[in-house]
């Protein structure tokens, strides 16, 4: 597969397969191909994988794109104005990312469903209990709300997020919720109650405009009309 990110910041990932080879998506991912590009849906890996992207954010199905006969051309535009970041995908690195995070891989990554082991990260963090875990080998694409900041943390070493702000990171770093020290700050600082906590070691992806941030800014002027 041979691929090109192009159009930011409304970006799309072109990819060029040569005949037989396929790519995986989530329903509705797919903006335009040419006509030699099949298309198959699949529950791609059974019920049980199939239930667990629902929970995820993801559709029950996915859909399998194979070029046949000769080179085909298939493209993913972003959802939102954003980046699209490629991930190489392996056994020793596989990635965390947020709810509906995934546009599309190669078949040899699975989509599966990431629980949080810390049940305050799904009731305080928004995003973080329930995300999407992508393993196995190959090349991923995936969505960022915004720019993307990418930092790599030592082992021990930390970082605190707003909620939405984390947009992947390494299956080997941890997340937790503590809540913002003193009562004038949860009331006043306009930060919120929680933050999230990212430890070490692995990489971190955080987005500099997730939709729920705009989603909220939007909510004053939708509430003047």
């Amino acid at each position: 597969m041979k691929y090109k990110i192009e159009g930011a910041p409304l970006p799309v990932v072109i990819c060029t397969l040569s005949p037989g080879e396929s790519m995986i998506t989530e329903r509705g991912s797919m903006s335009w191909m040419t006509p030699n590009m099949k298309m198959e849906t699949t529950s791609n890996g059974g019920v049980g994988k199939a239930i667990g992207r629902i929970f995820s954010g993801e559709g029950l199905f996915q859909n399998k794109y194979t070029s046949e006969g000769t080179e085909g051309t298939i493209a993913f535009a972003s959802s939102f104005p954003g980046s699209i970041k490629v991930i190489e995908i392996t056994p020793a690195n596989g990635l965390i990312v947020q709810k509906s995070g995934f546009l599309a891989s190669e078949t040899g990554v699975n989509l599966s469903v990431y629980f949080q082991k810390k049940l305050g990260a799904g009731f305080f963090g928004g995003e973080g209990f329930i995300m999407q875990k992508l393993s196995g080998r190959g090349i991923a694409f995936i969505e960022i709300d915004g720019y993307a900041m990418e930092y790599d943390l030592s082992p021990g070493e930390s970082i605190i997020v707003d909620t939405g702000y984390l947009a992947a990171m390494s299956e080997t770093c941890t997340m937790e919720i503590k809540s913002v020290p003193g009562i004038k700050n949860m009331l006043f600082g306009g930060e919120g109650i929680f933050n999230t906590i990212v430890r070490g070691p692995g990489k971190i992806i955080l987005q500099t405009l997730p939709i729920s941030a705009v989603a909220n800014s939007l909510r004053y002027y939708l509430a003047k009309s």
